[in-house]
């Protein structure tokens, strides 16, 4: 895809980092940022995109068949993000747009989050802390307050990936925890460095101690953690989800976490997002709840809009896209 840099217009979704913007620039490229905080509506994100050659997204933009269809001239769509559930992906294929993303860039974020979050959980400390603001700390009490240790438990990874492998090295190295995993196909990494274990779906929920979740969310995985999977898991288990909301069902997971049929839940993501100020799992003692923050590291997020840059600069340079989640979309090879 040969072009004069300066004839390539790349319009940018929110204010990203200006790692990638000004990587962008340098090679010569008109680029151009939304001026607003807040997500665009679909209409301005049409409207956006029928005036440029290329567009950087974000996981808030909803690049579905109605976006494509009325911008199919697009040459590719770059974003800022590991995951595209927001990109219909199916019908980028055929209209023939390449679709760029940004794995790996925020893994050791993500995976310390999820750390974070099992041993706020395990000792009910987002609740504790807000004990203290309503003036509850009074005296010692020996049976209150109790929480659970995590030394030699099993943690449990549903997609063990890039992220899930350094969830698991993290609570390998910190607690000795045996580790199992469900994937679609063997991770051999994992299963060298610690002894992990693939295991079917039943087995993650009757054996994990700990059970994060880690993978894209799909067709397939939607909902899967509903009230029969709650059932199904240790009644001692923490249930940790820092990908996506819709892997989870909320109002199950809070039967079982008010019927006591598993210990805690923690969560970066929820369903929907932004959560209700309201919703009852942010007073629940063993319940820790943050605002989707898995990638939100200075390094992460420079890292993820250079790799959502470099997608655009390598497709107009070499036609190359490093970062590629639909390979057939760029060996087509339409005429533009």
């Amino acid at each position: 895809m040969r072009k004069d840099p300066n004839e390539i217009k790349v319009f940018v979704t929110r204010d990203i980092p200006a790692t990638g913007i000004d990587l962008m620039k340098n090679e010569g490229f008109d680029v151009r940022v939304w001026p607003n905080e807040r997500p665009m509506t679909p209409y301005e994100l049409i409207d956006a995109g029928k005036n440029v050659n290329s567009m950087l997204t974000l996981l808030t933009d909803s690049i579905d068949k109605n976006f494509l269809n009325q911008c199919s001239h697009l040459d590719i769509i770059s974003q800022f993000a590991a995951g595209y559930d927001n990109i219909d992906v199916a019908e980028a294929t055929r209209l023939v747009i390449p679709i760029g993303y940004a794995p790996g860039a925020m893994s050791d974020a993500t995976a310390d989050v999820a750390f974070g979050l099992m041993i706020a959980v395990s000792r009910k400390m987002f609740y504790l802390h807000n004990s203290i603001a309503k003036g509850e700390w009074t005296y010692f009490k020996p049976k209150a307050n109790l929480g659970i240790e995590l030394k030699n438990k099993t943690l449990g990874v549903f997609g063990l990936g890039r992220i899930g492998l350094e969830m698991a090295i993290r609570c390998k190295g910190a607690y000795n925890m045996k580790v199992i995993y469900y994937n679609r196909r063997p991770n051999t990494e994992a299963e060298k460095i610690l002894n992990a274990r693939l295991v079917s779906f039943e087995e993650l929920l009757g054996e994990s101690d700990v059970l994060s979740v880690h993978s894209s969310l799909n067709r397939e995985n939607t909902g899967i953690f509903n009230k029969n999977a709650f059932a199904r898991m240790k009644s001692g288990c923490i249930f940790i989800n820092t990908a996506r909301g819709g892997i989870h069902n909320e109002q199950d997971l809070l039967d079982a976490l008010n019927a006591g049929i598993i210990w805690g839940a923690g969560l970066d993501v929820t369903n929907p997002e932004p959560m209700n100020a309201n919703n009852p799992l942010l007073s629940m003692a063993n319940v820790a709840v943050l605002p989707h923050i898995g990638s939100a590291t200075v390094e992460a997020r420079n890292e993820m809009s250079r790799l959502a840059a470099i997608n655009i600069v390598e497709f107009y340079k070499h036609n190359h896209i490093p970062n590629i989640v639909n390979p057939g979309a760029l060996t087509t090879g339409k005429q533009r």
